[in-house]
């Protein structure tokens, strides 16, 4: 049986941070013949020294000195533990579920939820990072909240968040480029494409297909990026994914004779805003912000 309690700690550890009894007191609004006698039977039940006065200031032993440092861990994890349950007693929900596709820009995604970690720091959120009918089976599933995708799924309402734009790239060296001339869809359909693989376990729709001769099939944003970066083929990629290769020559747009840029609107759909939550519903609007 604890023979400690961490209001005991907590009067201990204001002694040390004010510099005395009577400035403990005034600093936490307890009585300062409460904190003596609190500080002094924590001392005689620890049978252990914890504090020294010098002069008119109170001080650390150095066995008070350890034994506050581990005091002070879990003065923090009950006072982590009091805020939780004041957010939860107020409807805050514990976890939320986020998918959002790859064509989100990471940077702006990764913005978006540090802010929101900041207004609700004990709120769980559970990523996932999806490429088209991904997200939407997920949301079908009720497996998440929130959804941030390019289509809105039959049966829900959506919002516009960001409109981002593809455009045709290859390497610099690529024999694309070397044509002279703008390219046809047979020019491209000669060469290896990279496509995105749909990331959906049901029906799949890997994006931008054109027939490519070669295809190769990536997971992410980011690997089909790195494929055309290395002379592998070409690819209709976001536009925020390769500006910085663009502008260091080691990416250039490939000319075509029509669509070498596309544009797609991604939107912001709730699994059931009814009955969304604070923590959902503010994240929510971050998204909506964003744009802005």
């Amino acid at each position: 049986m604890n023979r400690t309690t961490l209001e005991q700690w907590r009067m201990l550890q204001a002694v040390v941070e004010h510099g005395g009894f009577a400035q403990a007191a005034a600093a936490i609004h307890k009585s300062q013949s409460t904190i003596n006698h609190a500080v002094h039977k924590l001392q005689d039940q620890l049978g252990l020294p914890l504090l020294e006065v010098v002069g008119r200031k109170a001080r650390l032993t150095e066995a008070g000195a350890l034994m506050l440092r581990r005091a002070n861990q879990l003065l923090a994890q009950a006072t982590q533990l009091e805020d939780i349950a004041g957010s939860l007693s107020k409807g805050t929900e514990a976890e939320i579920s986020l998918a959002v596709d790859e064509l989100y820009p990471c940077q702006q995604l990764a913005a978006v939820l540090q802010t929101f970690s900041e207004a609700y720091p004990n709120t769980r959120v559970e990523l996932f990072e999806t490429v088209l009918s991904g997200g939407a089976e997920l949301l079908h599933a009720a497996a998440v909240d929130l959804l941030v995708a390019a289509e809105v799924p039959g049966g829900f309402l959506g919002d516009p968040v960001l409109r981002t734009e593809f455009v045709a790239v290859a390497a610099s060296g690529h024999s694309l480029h070397q044509l002279g001339r703008p390219l046809t869809l047979q020019d491209l359909q000669r060469e290896r494409q990279i496509v995105i693989r749909d990331s959906a376990l049901g029906r799949r729709a890997d994006a931008g297909w054109l027939g490519a001769e070669q295809r190769w099939t990536v997971s992410h944003v980011a690997t089909s990026v790195e494929m055309v970066s290395r002379g592998l083929g070409f690819a209709w990629l976001p536009l925020s994914r390769v500006s910085a290769g663009l502008a260091s020559g080691n990416l250039r747009e490939l000319k075509l004779e029509q669509g070498a840029r596309r544009h797609a609107t991604l939107y912001l759909t709730f699994a059931d805003r009814d009955r969304a939550g604070p923590a959902t519903c503010h994240l929510a609007g971050l998204f909506g912000q964003a744009q802005r």
